[in-house]
C-alpha cells in the first residue's frame, strides 16, 4: 500500500520512531526531568516560563513537524497541528491539500498536568478530507495504536509496544444498550449530555482523559462507546481524526448521530454536533436513539 507515494512500511517505520521519541519527551516533562533531543527543561511560570504543558506541547510539536519534514522532504502533503493552526487557517477556507497531516502533540492537557497519565499524541493522515491513517500514542501505557483505511473504508488496526510486538484490537462482545459501557470525560458534563445518557439507559460509565485514551478503551474492549456533545465549545479536527481512523480500521464506527461521516479540512475545524464513537455492533441503534432524544432535549440542535 502506498500513501502519498510513500511505501507503507517506510512510513510506518518513521512514525514508530517519531512516536516513541514523542513519548520520551512527554514522559520527561511529566516527571520534571531533562527531556531528550536537546529540548529545554520546563521553566515554571514563576521562573518566567510557560510551565510544563506548554514546554511539552511545543517540544513534541517541533519534534513531529521537523521529523516528518526531514524524513519525507518531497512528500506531497501539508502539515497542520493544533499549535500551527492559528497561523495556517482562515475561517471558512479549507487548506489546499489533497494529503494533510492533522497532529495533536498533546491531547489531554489537564490529565498531563494532573498526572493521571491519561494523555495521548494523535497523528492522522487525511486524503481529500477522509482519514486514511491514524496513530494514537499513549506514552504512560506504552501503547502505540495504528489504523489504516482503504478507499472502501475497510482497514487494519493493531497496537504495538516499544519492542514492536503487535496485538490486535479486542472489541467487546456486548450488544444490548443496557449492558454497554460508556467512556466519558472526567471534567464537567453539561445537563443535555446527562439527559441524553439517561434516555439511552446504558450500563456502566468509565471516566478517562483524552479522546485517544477514550477510544483506546473501546479498542481494548473495556468500554463500548464515547459520545461528544458540543455546547459552547466543540472538539477540533486534531482531537478526532486519529482516534476515528484507528477505531474505524478496527471495525468500530465514528459518526454524527444522524449517521453522517465526520469531515476534515472543511473550512471549520470544529467537530460540532452529537458525535458517537462505538465498537460498531450497536452503532445504528445508538445513533437512532440519540438523534431522537436530542430532538426532545435540545430542539433544533444539529446532531
Amino acid at each position: 500500500m502506498m500513501l502519498a507515494g510513500i511505501a507503507e512500511n517506510v512510513l510506518l517505520a518513521e512514525l514508530r520512531r517519531l512516536s516513541w521519541g514523542a513519548a520520551d519527551i512527554l514522559l520527561a516533562y511529566g516527571r520534571g526531568e531533562q527531556p531528550p533531543y536537546g529540548f529545554p527543561r520546563a521553566l515554571s511560570v514563576d521562573e518566567g516560563g510557560e510551565g510544563p504543558v506548554s514546554a511539552a506541547d511545543l517540544a513534541v510539536n517541533q519534534w513531529l513537524l521537523e521529523g516528518l519534514t526531514a524524513a519525507f522532504p518531497d512528500a506531497p502533503w501539508t502539515l497542520l497541528s493544533e499549535e500551527t493552526a492559528k497561523e495556517q487557517l482562515s475561517p471558512g477556507v479549507p487548506l489546499e491539500a489533497e494529503w494533510l497531516w492533522i497532529l495533536d502533540p498533546l491531547d489531554g492537557t489537564k490529565d498531563f498536568l494532573q498526572g493521571t497519565g491519561e494523555y495521548a499524541v494523535h497523528l492522522a493522515l487525511v486524503q481529500r478530507g477522509e482519514p486514511v491513517l491514524g496513530v494514537v500514542l499513549l506514552p504512560e501505557k506504552e501503547e502505540l495504536w495504528f489504523g489504516l483505511l482503504d478507499e472502501a473504508g475497510t482497514g487494519r488496526a493493531w497496537c504495538e509496544n516499544r519492542a514492536g510486538e503487535q496485538a490486535p484490537p479486542q472489541l467487546s462482545p456486548r450488544r444490548e444498550l443496557g449492558e454497554l459501557v460508556l467512556v466519558a470525560s472526567r471534567n464537567h458534563r453539561d445537563q443535555r449530555l446527562e439527559q441524553l445518557l439517561e434516555a439511552l439507559a446504558l450500563g456502566d460509565t468509565r471516566a478517562i482523559g483524552s479522546v485517544g485514551g477514550k477510544v483506546a478503551t473501546i479498542l481494548r474492549g473495556e468500554t463500548d462507546l464515547y459520545i461528544s456533545l458540543s455546547g459552547k465549545s466543540a472538539p477540533k479536527d486534531w482531537d478526532m481524526a486519529a482516534p476515528e481512523a484507528v477505531l474505524r480500521a478496527a471495525g468500530g464506527a465514528f459518526t454524527h448521530a444522524d449517521g453522517r461521516a465526520l469531515a476534515y479540512n472543511s473550512g471549520d475545524i470544529r467537530q460540532a454536533g452529537c458525535l458517537i464513537a462505538s465498537h460498531g455492533a450497536s452503532h445504528r441503534e445508538l445513533c437512532e436513539r440519540a438523534a431522537a432524544a436530542m430532538a426532545t432535549i435540545d430542539p433544533g440542535f444539529g446532531v
